[in-house]
C-alpha cells in the first residue's frame, strides 16, 4: 500500500509500531507481539507480515551492533538449522491460515509459553540442554516467525530456560532474528509478494523512529535489574498473548 493511500491516523499508527518494534529489538520483550494485530487492522494479518518484516530488520541490525558480544553461539548454532526448516513450513502453510484462528491459535501457543516459563521461574530450574528442545524451538520459532512475526514468545521460552543473562538473552535472540529475518525476506517477495517498493518506502518512513526506539530501549534495559528483567519478559508476553485474543 502507498503512502498516499494512508490516512494520518494510518502513518501515526505505523510510526507507533515502529517505535514498539525498535524498543522490542532492544530488550523491552513483548512489544513487537503487541505490534502484530496493531498492524493486521490495517494490512490484513498475511500482508502485515511482510509490512513489518523490514522494520524488523531495520532494526535488527541496530540491536545486533550493540549486543552482538554478549551472542551465545552455540545456542545458534542448534537452533538455526530446524529454524529455517520451520520458516519453509510457514511459507507453505500461511496461505491457507485463516488470520482469525491463526491468531486464536497463536495466542493458545503465547500462554502456554507463559506457563511453562512461570513453571522454570517458580521452580528455578533450567530445562537441561537437551538438543530435541533446541531443534523443537527453531521448528516453531522458525514458522511462527514466518506466518506471522510470533517467533519472540518461543525464543523467550527457549532462551530464559537456559537461564541466559539479560545482555546474553538480548544479544542472541538479536542474532537468531536478524539471521532468520533475512532469510524470510526472499519468500516474502517471490512467493506471498507481501513486499513491495510501496511497502518498503513506508518502512523507510519509520526508520527514524525505529532507531529512536532501539536507542530508548538500550538506555532502559540498562537501568532493569537482572532479576526484574525475567519478570518483564514474562509479563510482556502474557500481555501480548492477551492481544491476541478475539474480541
Amino acid at each position: 500500500m502507498a503512502i498516499e493511500a494512508l490516512s494520518a491516523f494510518d502513518i501515526a499508527l505505523v510510526l507507533t509500531i515502529g517505535f514498539m518494534v525498535g524498543l522490542a529489538k532492544a530488550g523491552i520483550h513483548g512489544l513487537t507481539l503487541l505490534s502484530v494485530p496493531l498492524l493486521a487492522l490495517l494490512f490484513g494479518g498475511k500482508h502485515s507480515s511482510g509490512v513489518m518484516l523490514p522494520m524488523l530488520i531495520m532494526a535488527d541490525i541496530f540491536a545486533v551492533h550493540h549486543y552482538h558480544r554478549h551472542a551465545n553461539w552455540q545456542f545458534l548454532i542448534k537452533l538455526f538449522p530446524s529454524a529455517f526448516v520451520g520458516v519453509l513450513i510457514g511459507t507453505w502453510l500461511g496461505e491457507h491460515i485463516n488470520d482469525a484462528l491463526f491468531m486464536q491459535i497463536m495466542a493458545v501457543i503465547i500462554f502456554a509459553s507463559v506457563g511453562l516459563m512461570l513453571w522454570l521461574e517458580r521452580n528455578k530450574a533450567a530445562v537441561p540442554d537437551y538438543t530435541w528442545f533446541a531443534i523443537l524451538a527453531g521448528v516453531l520459532g522458525g514458522f511462527t516467525t514466518m506466518v506471522g512475526n510470533l517467533a519472540g514468545s518461543v525464543m523467550a521460552v527457549y532462551l530464559l530456560s537456559m537461564r541466559l543473562p539479560k545482555n546474553e538473552f538480548i544479544g542472541t535472540a538479536a542474532w537468531f532474528f536478524l539471521v532468520i529475518n533475512l532469510f524470510k525476506v526472499p519468500f516474502h517477495v517471490f512467493i506471498w509478494e507481501t513486499i513491495s517498493w510501496p511497502s518498503f518506502t513506508l518502512n523507510l518512513l519509520a526508520l527514524p523512529v525505529i532507531v529512536a526506539g532501539v536507542y530508548i530501549g538500550i538506555w532502559l534495559v540498562k537501568r532493569i535489574n537482572e532479576k526484574y528483567y525475567r519478570w518483564l519478559v514474562i509479563g510482556m508476553t502474557l500481555l501480548a498473548a492477551a492481544a491476541l485474543l478475539p474480541g
